[in-house]
């Protein structure tokens, strides 16, 4: 059987944005890095409540979610596993991209950019970069 994969969710109740909906966010975000491969296992439900302590329902909302979207798949009695990734190969196999991030977040720390700062400037320049693709 399939070891479950390092995925770990992390609830941030101040979020505003629903539970179920951080796990779908969080395990997309896995599969985009590469953290999470078709054949791995998710925790189970029970597992996810003892580390965040949310009701399990929420939890089985989510993965229903990951399956609706053909993601994951349920097998009986075994768990959660996942079916396909979304990460395309430069994500994961581009190191001098990522560090160039890296320095640009740390330049933008040192600038006493937050990281609530960091996240609104970054996605504002990723929606006007990506604006104009879907403008063609």
């Amino acid at each position: 059987m399939a070891e479950s994969a390092a995925v770990e969710f992390r609830i941030d109740r101040r979020s505003g944005v629903a539970t179920y909906l951080q796990i779908v966010q969080q395990t997309k975000q896995a599969l985009r890095l590469g953290v999470l491969e078709p054949g791995d296992r998710l925790p189970t439900a029970r597992e996810v409540v003892e580390a965040t302590a949310i009701n399990p329902n929420t939890v089985l909302k989510a993965y229903r979610e990951l399956e609706r979207e053909g993601l994951v798949e349920a097998r009986r009695g075994l768990g959660t596993f996942v079916r396909r990734t979304l990460g395309s190969a430069a994500v994961t196999t581009d190191p001098p991209l990522r560090a160039e991030l890296t320095e640009w977040i740390r330049r933008a720390r040192t600038a006493g950019l937050d990281k609530d700062d960091v996240s609104a400037l970054f996605t504002d320049v990723l929606d006007s970069t990506f604006k104009g693709d879907q403008d063609s």
